[in-house]
């Protein structure tokens, strides 16, 4: 026996709501968004966007994507892992903060140094979800395709070599530092 809420999403389901609504809503606010920052389609004398144009624009794109069975299923498949991957990364800001202690950098948010890392990280799992949910005509996704070609083309020497060279050259980039930074006192603070 099912609840009266899964009845009712069972019934958004077939009416097409999470197939048509939803996709269409979602791409029509972050297109919107993106016109009315950048106001690609022009200003208003006043300086303001020009709100018609770029809701017109949005509108169309946002229907032209739902006319695609296949870009609906794209895109649902690459939010709901993009969902995880900020759940992941609000849990992660969660532990930095539990074992951070006061007047360390950490409180802040994270320590120097690893914000950059973490908007890299998160940066390459976005591709690789991307690649991962895109599918060539033959029902294998990019990423499969990739990996297959990487495996067809290249030895293990070659895989060894070129990690070997990567690792050479991180390390001697932490070994040789960043000899920039300002001596202690120098620069002044005034008041």
């Amino acid at each position: 026996m099912s609840s009266a809420l899964s009845q009712v999403i069972g019934f958004f389901d077939r009416i097409g709501v999470f197939d048509v609504v939803l996709p269409f809503l979602l791409v029509f606010t972050i297109v919107f968004a993106i016109l009315e920052r950048s106001g690609v389609l022009g200003k208003e004398k006043d300086g303001s966007s020009k709100k018609n144009l770029n809701a017109m624009a949005a509108f169309v794109m946002g229907f032209l994507v739902v006319a695609s069975s296949r870009l609906v299923g794209i895109l649902t498949r690459v939010s709901s892992q993009v969902v995880v991957l900020i759940m992941l990364s609000v849990l992660f800001m969660l532990l930095v903060g539990t074992i951070s202690k006061d007047g360390e950098p950490g409180k802040e948010g994270l320590p120097p140094g690893w914000k950059a890392g973490f908007v890299w990280i998160n940066f390459i799992v976005l591709i690789f979800i991307f690649l991962a949910n895109i599918t060539t005509s033959s029902g294998t996704s990019w990423l499969d395709e990739v990996i297959n070609w990487i495996n067809q083309f290249w030895t293990s020497a070659i895989v060894g070599s070129v990690i070997l060279i990567i690792g050479i050259i991180i390390f001697m980039k932490y070994i040789m530092g960043d000899d920039t930074k300002p001596a202690a006192g120098a620069g002044g603070g005034g008041g």
